[in-house]
């Protein structure tokens, strides 16, 4: 017969009695169950500067630049540095005019888009009239902008300097259409630090691609193809911005857990117009 059924045990039945006699819940199973779940890399908590929210981040992966995400809003650590270095460089730049090449559906584009009255968001189609409306979003060629000269207190770009095929023009158009005083704010992967950086995709005399370098994609936000990376950085991209477009240019890296901020390849890069550009 069962305890259950004991008429001593019955007689003086109560519930906290009863619930200590319970079979435990920790079965072999759940156990089991619970090695399941991976264990994170990397989990923090802190404020997001990206949602504004106190938040948790956690990476389950080791590559923490994709993977170390705000358990809010999604954000990886480059977007929260490159709105956290607008914050201290610019704190005023809800009222400053913003144009953002290739933003993205979170993190800083998101932020930036919602509470900036003068942001302008632009992604480039190929073979699409520049300057018109594609897909809701206008058309820019970074290379060559339909803008007016001096239009932007800032331009923010996430990832889209290694793939633009000639760099140097776009890093003068940029200065063109900012304001003096404003700056460039971005961030490009710094894959080569203090080696030179080398071409790995180049346009010849007919526009075609020419490969110097096994082809390398990466994410596109409107082109499920992926962007080609036409070239790997390292730090002279500094110098490289300066002779090409006459901006100077601060590299900022931040370490700060506090933010969510760890991971390799996060500098972000502020390339400022003075007024004699």
């Amino acid at each position: 017969m069962s305890w259950q059924s004991e008429p001593t045990l019955k007689r003086n039945a109560d519930p906290v009695s009863n619930a200590t006699r319970t079979e435990p819940k920790n079965t072999l199973e759940e156990k089991e169950t619970n090695a399941d779940i991976p264990k994170p890399i990397l989990e923090s908590h802190g404020y997001c500067v990206t949602c504004d929210s106190d938040a948790t981040f956690v990476s389950l992966h080791p590559w923490l630049r994709d993977n170390f995400k705000c358990q809010n809003c999604g954000s990886i650590p480059r977007e929260r540095a490159i709105m956290l270095t607008i914050e201290r460089f610019f704190p005023n730049w809800r009222v400053l005019a913003i144009h953002e090449s290739s933003p993205g559906g979170r993190g800083a584009s998101l932020k930036l888009s919602k509470q900036c009255k003068d942001y302008i968001g632009t992604h480039f189609f190929p073979g699409f009239p520049p300057g018109e409306i594609h897909k809701g979003w206008r058309c820019e060629n970074l290379e060559d902008q339909t803008f007016p000269d001096e239009s932007f207190d800032l331009i923010v770009t996430q990832d889209v300097m290694e793939h633009i095929p000639n760099p140097e023009k776009a890093f003068a158009e940029i200065a063109r259409t900012l304001k003096p005083g404003g700056a460039h704010i971005f961030t490009v992967p710094i894959v080569r630090k203090d080696q030179p950086s080398q071409i790995r995709a180049e346009l010849d005399e007919n526009g075609e691609v020419r490969h110097l370098l096994p082809e390398q994609y990466h994410g596109n936000p409107v082109d499920q193809k992926g962007s080609l990376v036409t070239r790997d950085w390292g730090y002279d991209i500094c110098t490289f911005i300066q002779n090409h477009s006459g901006l100077l240019t601060t590299m900022v890296h931040f370490d700060d857990l506090e933010h969510g901020i760890r991971a390799e390849l996060i500098e972000v890069l502020v390339s400022r117009k003075l007024s004699s550009c």
